[in-house]
Parts: structure tokens; C-alpha cells; sequence
């Protein structure tokens, strides 16, 4: 399958996942409605067993979350429809996804508080400035972070503490991208504001902290990506992507998002070794942090295994990845993931987690305990 530039370059930095691109392009039957526009989408399960007593976990994504604990789980039916640019002219498109489901309950583009959320709904244009100028305009996804929304296009079925506590899900705005060479890229936007707890009216002044209810407050976003070439050897196709997002937060210090992600190529078949740091200042409050590290190895045993491990360390002053509000906590997170494939167009894992309190005032947030363990097993269908 054949990738843009930009696609691969952001794809080796972790923005986004080459599994989620190649699964909708090659692994699953695209339906092909008109000219050049594809319907693709998948259905999301799980069952989750929590070790020990009681539900609490860490503040996780909607998948492994309090609710989902200790029983079986539709997750999310997702639908896509695009149309893709074409190459080196004025080109148009489109990209609208749609989601139903729990796990559309906590996502921007939500439709009155329900479980149905418009994921990304907007117009792509290609200028031929250049190597080509694409623009994104209406709702998209974020342009930090190592993990996607979609379960499948990430290495583990839970998310990290970076992807649920710190990092936006998705803007409402104008996204511009620019590949100056086959090492160098750029990103800038600027979009609604997070001052709405409504997600697609965000930055109406409605919301959080908003000083006037007039006034427009907006995010700007910006990102770096660096590829290393052919001449480095073995490192070649390694990645380094650097993202920042101003919330656009008006009534106190303003509070911004700052992503370091990267991609590092081994000698060794594949074996792959990825990296991410989160860190939000004037988070929730005046001078409030949240921070998360991670660290990922995925190892492609044969063509039916592969096995994912990921390492954490997140923490803040306010309480923001642990239940209790526990103030300067810190929180450790083991995640390992058994992907087997058995069925064509079927993603089919198993994983288990173990998220322990590590600092913080309060050290046993997991209904008295200090450990929380979880197994879980997912089964999503690609079409």
C-alpha cells in the first residue's frame, strides 16, 4: 500500500498508527460507493475481569473504565466515508467517521450527552504549493499523542494515562500540514478553544473558566516531525515528533500541552521501540501539572503473534490519574498485550494490566488497595 509523506512521517513519530491506515486501506473489505469515496468502520468488544474486590481503577479511557470492569462490553461501532486527495494538484475531499457506543460518550463530537459522537467531519484541500499544502477544515482528530482512539491501531487495548488524562481528543478547526522533505515536516492550526464542556461548541465561552460569554477563545496547535534517512543505517525510518497545543483557556494562566513522541528502528526483524512524554502546565488550576511517560516494545513473533508491552509513569498535583484527588500522586502502569490472529479481518488480543500508586496522599485509591490488576480480552471486527 502506497502512503503520502506525510502520513508515513507521522506515522513513524506515533501520531498516528501505520495499522490503523493499512487496516482501512488492505485488511478489510473497503466498499467502494462512488468515485474514489470508501466506506470502511469496525465493531469494538471486550470482557474485563478485575482481580480482587471492587471496580475502581485509575482514570482510564472509556474502554477499561470503572463501568466496564468485570463483565463483557460492546465498546464502539465506528463508520468512516472518505474520499482521498489525489496527488500533485488542486484536490478535495472529505473524511467523516461516526461513532456509536459507550466509548462515544466521552469524545468531543458528541450528540446531546449521548452515546452517538461525530469522531471527525471535515473538508480536506490540496494546494500544489510546493511538495503540496493539505488542509484540514471542520472537526479532527488531535495532532499529539502516540495512541489513536481506534483500540486497534494501537499496540495495547487499554490506553496510557497521557492519552485519557492529558491529551485533547479531538479539535473543531483549520489544520494545515507541509512536507519540506522526506525528513522534515510541519503542522500548524488553530481551533475552538477548550472552554466548553460540550465538545463541538468548545470555545464559545460557555464553559470552563469563561470570562465572557462573547468573547472567542481558541487553540493554537503546532508540531515538528523528523525522520532519519537512508544514510543512518539500520536507524533509518526513525522518528522524532515534537507538538504543542495552547488549550486557548481564558481567566487564568493559560494552559498548554506540550508531546514528545518518537519512533526508533532496531536491527532486529520485527521488533519495534517507541517513546512518548506528556506535560501540561496551569493544568485544571493555576499552576497545576499533569505529566505521563511511556515507553513501548512490540516484538511481530510470526504472522499470527505479536506481543506488545507498555511501561508508564504518570503524575500531577491535582489528582488527574488517579480516584481519590490525591495531591503530587505518581502512578506506575505495566501493560501486556497478546495479539493472535485467528479470523481474517479480526483483531483478537488479550492483556493484562497492573497500575500501582506509587506517591501521592493517597496510596491505596484502588478500593483500599495498592495494586489494581485487570485481564482482559478484545475481539473487534474490521470491515
Amino acid at each position: 500500500m502506497k502512503f503520502n509523506q506525510w502520513t508515513v512521517a507521522l506515522a513513524t513519530a506515533g501520531v498516528v498508527s501505520f495499522a490503523s491506515v493499512a487496516n482501512a486501506g488492505e485488511s478489510s473489505p473497503v466498499t467502494s460507493l462512488t468515485s474514489g469515496v470508501a466506506l470502511s468502520g469496525h465493531v469494538d468488544t471486550s470482557a474485563v475481569w478485575n482481580f480482587g474486590t471492587g471496580t475502581t481503577v485509575a482514570n482510564r479511557f472509556a474502554n477499561t473504565a470503572t463501568d466496564r470492569q468485570d463483565g463483557f462490553n460492546l465498546n464502539v461501532v465506528k463508520l468512516k466515508l472518505e474520499k482521498a486527495l489525489d496527488e500533485g494538484t488542486w484536490s478535495a475531499g472529505y473524511n467523516f467517521e461516526t461513532m456509536y457506543g459507550p466509548d462515544a460518550a466521552v469524545m468531543p463530537g458528541r450528540i446531546a450527552d449521548g452515546d452517538l459522537a461525530i469522531k471527525q467531519a471535515y473538508v480536506a484541500l490540496r494546494a500544489p504549493v510546493g511538495n503540496g499544502l493539505d488542509f484540514k477544515i471542520g472537526q479532527f482528530d488531535p495532532t499529539i499523542g502516540y495512541e489513536v482512539t481506534d483500540s486497534y491501531a494501537n499496540p495495547n487495548f487499554s490506553r496510557s494515562f497521557g492519552f485519557n488524562n492529558l491529551e485533547p481528543f479531538g479539535h473543531q478547526g483549520v489544520l494545515a500540514t507541509y512536507q519540506f522533505t522526506e525528513s522534515f515536516g510541519a503542522t500548524a492550526g488553530v481551533a475552538n478553544g477548550f472552554g466548553s464542556t460540550t465538545g463541538v461548541t468548545a470555545g464559545r465561552g460557555t464553559g470552563i473558566n469563561a470570562k465572557d460569554a462573547t468573547e472567542s477563545m481558541k487553540s493554537y496547535i503546532g508540531g515538528l516531525v523528523f525522520k532519519a534517512p537512508e544514510s543512518f543505517g539500520f536507524l533509518a525510518g526513525s522518528s522524532l515528533y515534537l507538538g504543542i497545543v495552547d488549550q486557548g483557556i481564558t481567566g487564568r494562566d493559560d494552559s498548554i500541552n506540550y508531546y514528545v513522541g518518537a519512533s526508533i528502528a532496531t536491527p532486529v526483524d520485527g521488533l519495534t521501540v517507541g517513546a512518548a512524554y506528556d506535560y501540561v502546565e496551569n493544568f485544571l488550576a493555576d499552576g497545576l501539572y499533569g505529566y505521563a511517560w511511556a515507553g513501548y516494545v512490540s516484538y511481530q513473533v510470526n504472522e499470527q503473534v505479536k506481543l506488545s508491552y507498555r511501561a508508564e509513569l504518570a503524575g500531577s498535583s491535582g489528582g488527574v490519574h488517579l480516584p481519590g484527588g490525591s495531591n503530587d500522586e505518581q502512578v506506575f502502569g505495566n501493560t501486556v498485550t497478546l495479539d493472535y490472529a485467528l479470523w481474517k479481518n479480526v483483531i483478537s488480543r488479550l492483556e493484562y494490566r497492573l497500575d500501582s500508586a506509587v506517591g501521592g496522599s493517597v496510596l491505596r485509591p484502588f478500593d483500599g488497595q495498592k495494586n489494581d490488576h485487570s485481564l482482559i480480552a478484545n475481539i473487534v471486527y474490521l470491515f
